[in-house]
């Protein structure tokens, strides 16, 4: 299952209306030193999709990351400000999981920390 939250579907049909983007919004699982986590990305459907509709918005997710994460939400909050995620000073996208992703390491401790500088 996915959730699009009403604040993010109305942040990124405003992203691709600027960008004049049609693609459709693949929720993808991507691996970094803290380990694993969700992200956004452009994308064509693909025959392992499950589609979703929301808003006039398509949402790809290949159905076999469902087993790992459950269920799925996105959502938009406006940014702290403290230039942590995507230095956006407007707001940034959280993708999570209602299953908790296998954890990572970094020799430095800076990326399991959680911090991110702030």
């Amino acid at each position: 299952m996915l959730k699009v939250t009403e604040s993010a579907v109305e942040n990124i049909k405003e992203y691709l209306a600027k960008n004049n983007i049609t693609s459709a919004i693949r929720v993808v699982m991507q691996s970094s030193c803290s380990g694993m986590s969700l992200g956004l990305g452009l994308d064509d459907k693909k025959e392992s999709d499950k589609v979703f509709e929301n808003d006039g918005v398509t949402f790809l997710v290949n159905n076999g990351i469902f087993t790992t994460t459950g269920a799925i939400t996105v959502d938009y909050a406006k940014s702290s400000g403290c230039g942590c995620g995507s230095g956006s000073s407007s707001g940034d996208f959280t993708v999570s999981s209602e299953k908790k992703l296998g954890g990572g390491s970094c020799s430095t401790g800076s990326c399991s920390s959680g911090s991110c500088g702030c």
